[in-house]
């Protein structure tokens, strides 16, 4: 096997989608990479962990997991051989028995991080002052805007339901910590990334770097790819 025999797999976190991932795909391919986003439905941990599985039965040959936020949980969830590597972006990584909301509000929140609520539905949605203040704070106006349009809200029963045994204790994992992350803090991404025996890149970067420093996420995934395909 060769790492140009691999396919990275990004999973998209709350109030986003695959496009989430735009400027990051391309300069992986320009690498030799084969890359596809797999589409989560955001309904329960369950579900996407189900969603993300269906994503990898279309896949041949080894596969790296890349998640951001949220989806820390959801790449954790496949039982599946082919996976040779998880990498983590400012991501939420539950042990066996914990919820997303367990590890996400483990310390107080950042200043700036917006108030979260479900509406009638059970779903969370960010408000455009979320997205500037906090989700990522150093992109542009413009960006921002476009990412409060296009968002996608987040069921309740996603961070409260809870995590099965995840396989980053049987997989190698890197982790690229935002030092200036306003929504999971720092101080918890390195709990989680330090518990997990990850190999952390740590960047002064906001929550949402693949839109503000795309070459350091792309550094990272190929750096797992290459080493571990």
């Amino acid at each position: 096997m060769t790492a140009e025999n691999a396919t990275i797999v990004l999973v998209h976190g709350a109030w986003a989608d695959g496009s989430c991932w735009q400027n990051v795909i391309l300069p992986l391919r320009r690498l030799g990479f084969k890359v596809i986003c797999a589409p989560i439905p955001l309904t329960s941990l369950s579900d996407d962990i189900a969603a993300l599985s269906r994503t990898l039965e279309r896949i041949t040959g080894p596969v790296v997991l890349v998640g951001h936020a949220y989806a820390g949980a959801v790449i954790a969830g496949p039982a599946d051989e082919r996976i040779k590597a998880l990498v983590y972006v400012s991501a939420l990584a539950p042990d066996n028995g914990e919820t997303v909301a367990q590890v996400f509000y483990r310390e107080p929140p950042h200043p700036d991080a917006p108030h979260l609520a479900p509406d009638s539905h059970g779903f969370i949605w960010m408000s455009e002052d979320g997205f500037r203040k906090a989700v990522a704070h150093k992109a542009s106006a413009d960006q921002t805007a476009i990412m409060a349009a296009v968002q996608r809200p987040i069921a309740l029963k996603c961070i409260q339901e809870v995590a099965a045994q995840p396989i980053w204790k049987t997989k190698p994992t890197w982790y690229l910590l935002a030092e200036e992350d306003r929504m999971i803090k720092s101080t918890t991404q390195r709990f989680m990334a330090e518990r997990m025996g990850a190999k952390i890149r740590s960047y002064a970067v906001d929550h949402t770097p693949m839109y503000t420093q795309p070459n350091l996420v792309v550094d990272v995934i190929a750096e797992a790819v290459r080493e571990k395909i």
